[in-house]
């Protein structure tokens, strides 16, 4: 007698739960936007048209006038001054760690970097005033690698 009780209970317990989720789902689909009108049948064979109407797209850009020398120069030359400090060119070196292992151990202190940085700029600075001029920057380049020949005929 407890079971069947129990199983009417559960049963009523379970139609409630039903009615409360099936009005729930009314009130959601009531605000719900009208569907999408379908869309028109397209012939699949047919080629896209692409109008763009009255737009039009940014201007590629132009070709800068500057040196490949004068390019390298301004990538460090951060405030555009036509000089580099040594803090600009302190903050642009963070490439070739492994060249500038000083103890061969595969891990590069700041300290390493920064002496080998710093020591680079003192070499290329060439009248001491702790500035670069674009003439100056020129030695900091980098040598040019060997051609080799094309094909070995």
């Amino acid at each position: 007698m407890r079971q069947a009780v129990l199983g009417v209970l559960g049963g009523l317990a379970l139609a409630g739960v039903g009615v409360f989720w099936w009005q729930g789902r009314a009130a959601i689909e009531q605000g719900a936007p009208p569907p999408l009108p379908p869309a028109p049948v397209v012939d699949p064979t047919a080629l896209p048209l692409a109008d763009p109407g009255g737009l039009q797209g940014p201007a590629p850009p132009e070709m800068s006038d500057l040196s490949k020398e004068e390019q390298r120069f301004f990538r460090y030359d951060r405030n555009r001054d036509r000089l580099i400090t040594r803090n600009e060119m302190l903050s642009s070196r963070t490439e070739a760690f492994r060249f500038l292992d000083k103890d061969g151990n595969n891990l590069l202190t700041f300290e390493e970097w920064a002496v080998a940085t710093a020591e680079r700029f003192d070499t290329a600075d060439a009248d001491k005033d702790q500035r670069l001029t674009p003439r100056e920057f020129a030695t900091t380049a980098p040598k040019p690698a060997a051609k080799k020949p094309a094909c070995k005929c």
